[in-house]
C-alpha cells in the first residue's frame, strides 16, 4: 500500500505525540499530503480519529481511521502502520444503491478503488 508507505515516512514518536496532544489536524494534514500521490481528491480521507500502541515489549503501532467514498461506495476503515508491514481492518461497507450479492459488491468495490486511484507517474 502506497500510501501506508509513505505515511511511515513520518517519525513514529511524533504520531504518538499528536495523538496523545489530541493534535489530530496535523495528523489530517500529513495523511492529506500522502493521499494525494495515489488518490484522487476527496476518495480517501482522514476520519478524525486515531490511536496508538506502545509497549515496552512489543514494537510501536499507530491506528489511523479513514473513510473512502466514490462510486456511491463508502467504507470505513483502520489503518494500522507498524515499522515492516501495514494492515486494514474495515469497519463498514455502505453501497448507496444497495447491495447486488457478495460477489458483485466485491467487483464494485475494487473497480472502485482503482478508479480512485491516481495513474503512476514516473520521473
Amino acid at each position: 500500500m502506497d500510501v501506508a508507505a509513505e505515511l511511515r515516512m513520518m517519525n513514529v514518536a511524533d504520531y504518538v505525540s499528536f495523538i496523545h496532544l489530541e493534535q489530530f489536524n496535523n495528523i489530517r494534514d500529513i495523511v492529506n499530503s500522502s493521499m494525494e500521490l495515489y488518490f484522487k481528491h476527496g476518495t480517501l480521507s482522514y476520519g478524525c480519529d486515531a490511536d496508538y500502541e506502545l509497549e515496552w515489549d512489543q514494537p510501536p503501532s499507530i491506528l489511523l481511521d479513514f473513510e473512502f467514498r466514490h462510486q456511491e461506495i463508502t467504507v470505513r476503515f483502520n489503518l494500522t502502520l507498524q515499522a515492516a508491514h501495514a494492515s486494514v481492518k474495515i469497519s463498514e461497507i455502505n453501497f448507496a444503491t444497495g447491495s447486488h450479492g457478495e460477489a458483485a459488491d466485491t467487483r464494485r468495490l475494487v473497480a472502485a478503488i482503482a478508479d480512485a486511484r491516481l495513474a503512476s507517474r514516473s520521473c
